[in-house]
């Protein structure tokens, strides 16, 4: 297949209306254009459209109310008829886990019956989110858990924006009456990271809605800054994050030469690494980001050697980057071991002493199997024995 021929995937996308069992309309995930055209088709004055908009919004994304009828500073007769033609609804908590170490994993449940998984990281100065983009994924890592699940279909923009949602939900964060939003309002969940279930790049218009309503100043809030896109190498797509989102780009690279990046990233083998890196080096340009995060996970004896770590210096030069170090994160069946402690230094050292930032990401949420790779739907990840997932993955 050429490097230009069409990103297409077999998947089923739910159309909005057909979510939901009552006829009725979910707000979230809509965008302000959306919004706007949903009240007008339901009789509301394009001239009041935009004000009704903006009272909507931040009763939504702002305060994180459900009900219109709390809506106070619409008329009464109107929150009816907002009642009666739309729903605000968030995707379903089936099950919250909590680690050891603080971290959260919730199974969500979306449209269809399909569940997806949400983690909540919490850290001194602040608090991540990782968060899924599809149920499954069609890129099959050999390292990553997630891979060993075949793709259902695509989240909507709402169930992206829902997990962020479902999340402040959780940790009671949505501000009190006379508190702002943005940096002024309480953060507990100050980051996002699209590193959960899928590629976010192939399913790019709803990712990109999702994070737009997230960044709007009048709701969520977060800053652009805030929230980084982790993909595996979707490169036609790379320009247009930079152009139409503006957020972090973080690349998951986990090897020095296209002999092994074929094997543990498959997708390397339609947009091999001088592509690749092609498209990264334009980025924090376009963007205006200060720099790419380049993901490795350590692999022992597969990707972990001096060598590696050289090659991988002289691969980036001249881009603005970082690279983050993973141990991997086992999980049934996996065909790797995690890189020993001291390979995993020295690997880091060289980084280090050529310049780039190269911290080693501490496995969070291992005993829920809540880490990094370690992603997958309960029910699917229950449903399959150990010789199921060591034949999906080539063992």
């Amino acid at each position: 297949m050429s490097a230009d021929a069409p990103i297409t995937q077999d998947v089923l996308t739910i159309p909005r209306k057909d979510a939901a069992t009552d006829g009725r309309v979910n707000l979230v995930g809509l965008t302000r254009d959306g919004l706007r055209e949903a009240l007008v088709a339901i009789g509301t004055p394009e001239k009041q459209a935009r004000m009704r908009v903006n009272q909507i919004w931040q009763w939504v994304y702002h305060w994180g109310v459900r009900d219109f009828e709390a809506m106070t500073n619409l008329a009464k007769a109107y929150r009816a008829t907002l009642a009666e033609n739309f729903r605000i609804e968030l995707p379903e908590v089936v099950s919250r886990q909590v680690s050891d170490d603080g971290t959260r994993k919730y199974l969500v449940r979306i449209a269809g019956g399909h569940e997806v998984e949400t983690v909540y990281i919490p850290e001194e100065d602040r608090g991540t989110l990782c968060i899924s983009s599809q149920v499954g994924c069609t890129l099959t890592c050999s390292f990553c858990h997630t891979g060993t699940q075949k793709l259902v279909r695509n989240l909507t923009a709402g169930e992206i924006v829902g997990q962020i949602m479902l999340a402040r939900d959780d940790l009671g964060e949505w501000p009190e009456p006379g508190v702002g939003s943005g940096e002024a309002g309480p953060r507990l969940l100050s980051n996002i990271v699209l590193m959960g279930m899928g590629e976010p790049l192939y399913n790019f218009e709803a990712v990109r809605d999702a994070m737009k309503i997230a960044m709007d100043g009048e709701g969520i809030a977060l800053s652009r800054r805030r929230i980084t896109l982790s993909t595996s190498g979707v490169v036609p797509e790379i320009a247009r994050t930079a152009e139409e989102i503006g957020c972090m780009l973080a690349v998951s690279f986990h090897a020095t030469t296209d002999e092994v990046r074929n094997k543990l990233v498959p997708i390397n083998k339609r947009w091999p690494i001088a592509e690749l890196l092609e498209a990264l080096k334009a980025y924090p340009k376009l963007s205006n980001s200060e720099r790419i995060t380049f993901e490795y996970v350590m692999l022992k004896g597969v990707n972990d050697s001096d060598e590696d770590a050289r090659r991988l210096v002289q691969l980036i030069k001249g881009i603005p980057a970082k690279i983050n170090l993973i141990p991997f994160n086992e999980w049934p069946g996996a065909p790797y071991e995690r890189s020993d402690w001291p390979r995993i230094k020295a690997f880091a050292d060289i980084i280090y002493k050529a310049g780039y930032a190269s911290p080693i990401r501490t496995p969070r949420g291992e005993d829920i199997m809540a880490a990094c790779g370690q992603l997958k739907s309960a029910t699917e990840r229950a449903r399959k024995s150990r010789k199921e997932i060591e034949a999906e993955t080539g063992l």
